[in-house]
């Protein structure tokens, strides 16, 4: 019976002793009824499950902090902050400085981190947790020196203090439509991070003037600003900026409704001597500015204006004739309505070292002011003209006789096909380039013009010219002394192979790109003249023309011996059967692009980038 009554349940059988109250219980399922007894108190559950959990959970985040600073080496530190979210925190909470380091190798190392990683956190991807791993996964490997936050609501200031505090050689920050970054983010950036150099804010609605101030007065090194549609910036920011950043290079403002005269002319007064880039575009700034621009852009190098529709000619008129821009080589102009001839005259007087020049959408420019500038802008080498409807082909051919290397007409609908005498005019010896693009109404007597007075052409693209056919393009190709070496035919659509073959007959020891996309009336014929022909050609492409297997097979066999980019899309006659002929070009290409190529099979596609697995393949 003692037996019995000292039995615990565990084989053990104990002799002596007394019975204390807490083993009433068990004396009573002995003598008493039967029943389900408790074989361990609840006490001794807890006490098991305490055992359960690692001791150094049981420590306050001040205790891990210091554990965690003292980690031997970057790898223990990724590695632990992958234990759990409560971890990952702590961890980012330690800033770089405050780390331990234990051996000459960890010193050499954090002296190294020089912030050469990049990191790219897009939609999803970017959250505050995300921010967090970059922080301490970066902090030992060479340190973040670029980070880009795009299409986020999920990050805020957590993220943001976790890569302040972990990643102080961060140069580059670039923010696109983050709603929730606000203020506080840039605060906590600009706390520790203070070898910042470019700041890109774009679509950041919650960001105020307060935040740019803090990262002015706090990021000297700070050279590169654009900021973008953010609503709540303003004069201020700029006035900051002039204020503590000297060393600011590059400034673009677009759509900002608070941004005016006052900002813009501070800024641009402040930092005179430094200033070399400048974008204006969507703001409400008037003559004033551009009076400004004229006057204190001594350093500018590159203006771009666009989108300003405040400012009227006398505007523009004052920046040409203020000759204060002295430095400027490029100079763009879109949609701005104070461009007219007049002021066109007075920026070419005014800019003695413009080189290159861009003016889309400006209406009132026409042959008048066209002419005048290129007689003015003595160093003008490039010149572009977008829809500027004003223009015909006489302004055209009197800006050729200034000393232009390059020429791009789009879209000019005032360019028409009408006779020219050329013998009263001067061949421009000079230039290198010409472009032609969606002018319905240019044709083979202006294309015979260019002809005549552009022997010197190197590189020749007219693009979407219904206009002109195989006689039409001829004269020109016959005249190009220099030989051809880049030409773009593409999408016009009454060209044939007559004039590819012509192309490749009298330029093929020169012609490194060829591009023939669009071209329904071009068949083999083409590429087997670019076979026989073409030596150097490194860049052919044959997009939607009526090219069959057999072409290909020629192309394989061809003179060229540096093909390295092909495009053969829309093709719909190439088949499974040129699957050898583009493995054998193969060897020395390293793009080919068989996109809506119906016809040639799933199996052929992964043959193709089975073998050809040094080439980009695009299908």
């Amino acid at each position: 019976m003692p037996a019995l009554v000292n039995y615990r349940g565990d084989d053990e059988y104990h002799t002596g002793g007394s019975l204390c109250s807490k083993d009433s219980t068990r004396l009573l399922s002995v003598y008493g009824p039967p029943c389900k007894r408790q074989r361990i108190n609840d006490s001794y559950i807890l006490f098991l499950e305490e055992e359960k959990k690692p001791s150094i959970e049981i420590l306050p985040d001040e205790i891990l902090y210091e554990i965690f600073r003292r980690l031997p080496c970057g790898q223990a530190r990724s590695v632990s902050a992958c234990v759990s979210n409560r971890w990952l925190t702590v961890l980012s909470n330690v800033r770089s400085s405050e780390m331990v380091h234990g051996s000459s190798d960890d010193i050499e190392m954090v002296q190294e981190n020089d912030g050469f990683l990049t990191r790219c956190l897009d939609g999803k991807k970017a959250t505050d947790c995300r921010l967090q791993s970059v922080a301490v996964g970066t902090s030992a490997r060479g340190g973040l020196g670029k980070l880009s936050v795009r299409g986020s609501n999920k990050v805020t200031k957590l993220g943001f203090a976790a890569i302040a505090r972990g990643c102080p050689s961060l140069k580059v920050l670039s923010l696109w439509n983050v709603p929730s970054v606000g203020d506080e983010s840039l605060v906590e950036i600009s706390k520790e991070c203070h070898l910042l150099e470019r700041l890109d804010l774009s679509h950041c609605h919650s960001v105020s003037n307060k935040g740019i101030l803090a990262i002015a007065q706090n990021c000297p090194n700070l050279s590169s600003l654009t900021i973008e549609s953010c609503k709540n910036i303003g004069n201020e920011s700029l006035q900051a900026v002039a204020r503590y950043c000297p060393n600011l290079q590059s400034i673009t403002i677009r759509d900002c409704p608070n941004v005016g005269d006052q900002g813009v002319a501070t800024l641009l007064s402040s930092l005179s001597l430094v200033l070399k880039k400048v974008k204006l575009q969507s703001l409400n700034i008037t003559d004033f500015s551009l009076a400004v621009i004229g006057h204190y852009g001594k350093s500018i190098t590159n203006l771009a204006l666009m989108d300003l529709q405040i400012p009227t000619q006398k505007g523009f008129w004052a920046m040409g004739n203020a000759k204060g821009l002295q430095s400027l080589t490029s100079l763009t102009v879109v949609s701005c309505y104070g461009i007219t001839d007049l002021s066109l005259e007075a920026i070419g007087n005014g800019c003695g070292f413009l080189k290159q020049m861009l003016i889309k959408k400006c209406c009132f420019v026409s042959d008048k002011g066209l002419v005048s500038f290129t007689e003015a802008a003595k160093s003008l080498e490039c010149l572009q003209l977008e829809e500027c409807n004003r223009i015909s082909q006489h302004g055209i051919l009197g800006a050729l006789k200034s000393k232009l290397k390059s020429l791009t007409i789009v879209k000019c609908m005032g360019v028409k096909d009408s006779a020219q005498d050329v013998s009263e005019l001067t061949q421009c010896m000079t230039l290198r380039s010409l472009t032609i693009k969606d002018c319905i109404g240019f044709g083979n007597t202006n294309l015979s013009v260019f002809g005549s007075l552009c022997p010197q052409l190197q590189n020749l693209e007219l693009s979407g010219l219904c206009g002109i056919t195989d006689s039409g393009l001829f004269p020109l190709l016959e005249n190009c002394e220099a030989g051809l070496v880049k030409v773009n035919i593409s999408n016009c659509l009454n060209l044939t192979d007559r004039v590819v073959v012509d192309l490749a007959k009298i330029h093929g020891g020169t012609l490194k790109v060829l591009n023939l996309e669009g071209g329904r009336r071009i068949t083999d014929e083409s590429l087997v003249a670019i076979a026989d022909n073409c030596v150097l050609l490194n860049d052919l492409d044959v997009s939607k023309c009526c090219i069959t297997d057999n072409g290909l097979s020629c192309l394989s066999e061809g003179v060229q011996i540096d093909l390295q980019i092909l495009s053969v899309s829309g093709c719909s006659k190439v088949s499974n059967k040129s699957v050898p002929f583009l493995k054998k070009l193969g060897q020395t290409l390293v793009g080919l692009n068989i996109q809506q190529c119906n016809i040639i099979s799933s199996g052929s596609v992964d043959s193709l980038v089975q073998t050809l697995w040094r080439c980009d393949i695009l299908y």
